[in-house]
């Protein structure tokens, strides 16, 4: 899902002492396929999320979207620059062709759907399909960690300005999620527009791409004390967010709550301290901006043609999750083996 190039070498300004390049290589295909299934498992969930078991999980599964982000600040901290015309056309390319398939079938299943050139424009724009919300957020992300390295320029000050910025990139993105709502409701937002801009929160988002970069340049998680204080806070740290959702405490919001950025940016620091490397989720990671783009495709031909509410919302989640996760990763091992390669860049493979 993160569209990022692999580097074999980081410059000696952000080097990282603690993991050669080829072990990086597998885990953060390792972990970027566990936050593929864990977006399957959220996108899988019955709606809306009215029972305690649902929020709890969908608070569970939440950090797949920082991974991402937090992976790709990571390895750009390791090259010490953004190549942006390459990522964003690896970003944009699949993501075209998806956009067509999902609008198409938006449009079959909606015969009141506006067509008016303008509206599609910004429906690409803004990733306003299905859940392509991530493309604009990433593209967005994929900017702004461009300005960040710009801005700190070259020669031996450049680490602690590119540190700087990050750290107060960090601080504007709590200080968005805490007040951009309640400036938005007193303005007189509906609540179906504040989840559109909360899910397209940029200044929140960027905050784990920061602490991605700032990961690779600073942080040393070798040692196993530090690893069992990480994921101990990160459990007390779910704790807390899934408490705030079920209960509707405070800012309870699902994407750019404080505490929902406290358990994502736990999660991410300690999963990629644990070291996960097995070889099928790797592959499963590999091609996960192949499965985002397409798996949404058999979860609404599941929901909308399957019946499966009827048999409750446990048995439904289970059956849509378990046939979205088979078909979604039968389809990508389909493509590598009989599309040729450009054809698989265009689809995300």
């Amino acid at each position: 899902m993160t569209v990022v190039e692999r580097l074999p070498a980081s410059p000696a300004s952000l080097s990282v002492p603690h993991a050669p390049a080829k072990a990086r290589d597998g885990v953060v295909d390792t972990m970027r396929g566990i936050a593929i299934l864990m977006v399957i498992g959220i996108h899988s969930l019955p709606q809306p999320l009215d029972v305690p078991w649902a929020k709890s999980l969908d608070a569970a599964l939440r950090p797949c979207v920082p991974v991402f982000l937090f992976v790709s600040g990571y390895l750009t901290a390791l090259s010490g620059r953004v190549p942006r015309a390459k990522r964003l056309k690896a970003a944009l390319i699949p993501y075209a062709i998806a956009f067509v398939a999902a609008y198409a079938y938006m449009a079959l299943h909606n015969p009141a759907m506006d067509h008016r050139i303008g509206t599609t424009l910004t429906r690409f724009g803004l990733g306003y399909v299905f859940v392509y919300y991530y493309v604009f957020v990433y593209v967005c992300c994929t900017i702004g960690l461009w300005l960040v390295f710009a801005a700190g320029g070259d020669g031996p000050a450049s680490r602690r300005r590119i540190t700087t910025l990050l750290i107060l990139s960090i601080g504007c993105g709590l200080l968005t999620g805490a007040y951009l709502d309640p400036a938005m409701s007193r303005l007189g937002a509906s609540e179906a527009l504040l989840d559109e801009v909360r899910m397209r929160d940029i200044p929140f988002w960027f905050s784990f791409v920061a602490l991605g970069a700032l990961t690779a340049m600073f942080a040393d998680l070798t040692d196993r004390g530090v690893r069992r204080l990480l994921i101990g806070a990160m459990l007390a740290a779910y704790v807390l967010y899934a408490a705030v959702r079920i209960l509707n405490l405070g800012d309870a919001a699902t994407y750019d709550s404080i505490a929902f950025f406290l358990y994502a940016a736990l999660f991410c620091v300690a999963l990629f301290a644990i070291q996960p490397g097995p070889p099928l989720l790797g592959w499963i990671g590999s091609g996960s901006y192949f499965i985002y783009l397409w798996h949404i495709f058999v979860v609404m031909a599941l929901r909308d043609h399957a019946g499966l509410r009827q048999l409750g919302g446990a048995t439904s989640f289970a059956i849509t999750y378990g046939v979205t996760a088979l078909v979604s990763i039968a389809a990508l091992l389909t493509v590598r083996q009989l599309a040729s390669p450009r054809s698989c860049r265009w689809l995300g493979a």
